[in-house]
């Protein structure tokens, strides 16, 4: 199998180009905000949308499947060769919230494009690069001269990654033989700067939890009664205090069961990256660095499990003095977790260990939200050489180097499900803002995104067979 010309798949994309950044403009313009409930039929609408546009750019197969909650759109294009090896794309088409009063310059669901960059909710997270793949599928076959994928091709693009993918698994569980595959490549993550190409190798996974404290059956007198009963604010504090050691360590026993070490070679990896420490806290708007001892600021971010106490109250909170014992104080915690940790996991290591610190007077409830596992994809699997080529041809040759993020998403459940390994194609960088006002996507990244698609089919058919 001969390798595509780079020039012919570019070519292909400039001619194209106009009419793609029409149609992204179009889906934009929808507001697919999953997380409140007014914008319902708008999930459904871009649903709807993209299932068309996919029809439209030649997917033999392209469905809306409900879920209890917002839509999901699959697609399949299936390959002349029957033995072509089958690849998943996965994407989510729903979006955060916005308003013009969030610190919006324009109407964030009015797309305006200024000096190469577009900007309205969505472009970068996720639309724009889910629709990438539309024009991708179209510059691999002009340029091969195909009519069909090197690979059985599908797509999976949720609606409700940004309310926490509520219905994801039992979705993929249910649809476990549609969305069979030998790999799945995940179009919703970025790279490290628009100079420095990277590949995303791992996402970490989420545990989080309520803890409500209860004392007192009301507020009452501290003279009277303080220091004589238990304060449910006291044993809050007491709680959070106790989550760390003076390494920054997590306390929780069994806490890094199973956590995958990093390896040298990713140590150096990591350290090959131009991370500007200064200019990354002033994008944190923070005063200084603090984490787990022995580890690297971005090793702290990428591979290690973290606890965070999210939000703590209890107890008076207006102006001014009021001297009671609170009848109840609630703690809000969140805990990244790495490759080799189980959510289930640490959430009973958590309530064990919250349960031994709570005193005799006190009772505690627990709430966990759902939970996300980390997903991780080892930097020797055969498949992640295709991404990294894929790339270094939509770059010019430029070295691809490799990050992990923070973050969390659904990939894991596709890769626990399915079987299949997780390769991340991303080509959105920190400053497009997501979740934040004027959202953007660079739009010369978005179309080495494309190239690196159309580039990717080829690749993954001959690694993948």
């Amino acid at each position: 199998m001969s390798q595509t010309p780079d020039s012919a798949v570019r070519t292909h994309v400039h001619q194209q180009r106009s009419a793609f950044l029409d149609d992204l403009a179009e889906w934009l313009r929808i507001p697919s905000v999953s997380a409140q409930p007014e914008h319902a039929g708008d999930v459904r609408r871009s649903a709807e949308w993209l299932a068309g546009k996919l029809a439209e750019t030649g997917f033999p197969v392209a469905e809306v499947w409900e879920t209890p909650g917002a839509p999901a759109v699959f697609a399949h294009w299936p390959s002349d060769d029957p033995d072509a090896p089958t690849v998943l794309v996965y994407g989510h088409h729903d979006v955060q919230p916005a308003a013009r009063e969030d610190g919006w310059r324009t109407d964030p669901f009015e797309p305006e494009t200024v000096d190469g960059r577009l900007y309205a909710r969505g472009a970068a997270d996720d639309k724009g690069q889910v629709l990438l793949h539309t024009l991708g599928v179209r510059a691999h076959l002009a340029a091969t001269g195909r009519t069909a994928p090197a690979v059985h091709l599908k797509l999976l693009v949720e609606g409700e990654e940004e309310s926490g993918s509520p219905h994801f698994r039992d979705l993929v569980e249910r649809r476990a033989d549609r969305l069979a595959a030998d790999a799945v490549v995940v179009s919703d993550t970025g790279m490290w700067s628009e100079d420095t190409p990277t590949v995303c190798t791992g996402m970490r996974g989420l545990a989080e939890c309520e803890i409500t404290f209860r004392g007192p059956d009301q507020d009452i007198h501290s003279g009277s009664f303080g220091g004589a009963v238990p304060n449910p604010a006291t044993v809050a504090a007491r709680i959070v205090a106790a989550l760390h050691d003076e390494d920054e360590r997590v306390t929780v026993p069994g806490f890094y069961d199973g956590v995958v070490p990093l390896s040298d070679a990713e140590r150096e990896l990591f350290a090959e990256l131009p991370f500007d420490e200064a200019a990354w806290l002033r994008t944190a708007r923070s005063h200084g660095t603090l984490g787990e001892s022995g580890y690297s600021t971005l090793e702290r971010l990428w591979a290690r499990p973290t606890a965070e106490v999210n939000g703590i109250g209890g107890g008076y909170q207006g102006p001014g003095g009021k001297t009671v014992v609170p009848a109840s104080a609630v703690v809000k915690l969140s805990f990244r977790l790495v490759a080799g940790q189980e959510p289930d996991a640490v959430e009973r290591a958590v309530a064990d260990w919250v349960a031994d610190r709570v005193p005799p007077g006190i009772r505690h409830e627990i709430a966990f939200s759902g939970a996300t596992r980390p997903c991780l994809t080892p930097l020797d699997h055969p498949a992640l050489g295709s991404v990294v080529r894929a790339m270094g041809r939509a770059f010019d040759g430029a070295k691809i180097r490799f990050t992990r993020e923070g973050g969390s998403g659904p990939a894991a459940d596709l890769r626990d499900v399915l079987g299949a390994p997780v390769l991340f194609l991303g080509i959105s960088v920190p400053s497009d803002g997501w979740h934040g006002p004027d959202e953007k996507v660079e739009l010369d990244l978005l179309l080495k995104g494309v190239e690196a698609a159309a580039h990717l089919w080829e690749d993954l058919a001959r690694t993948l067979r």
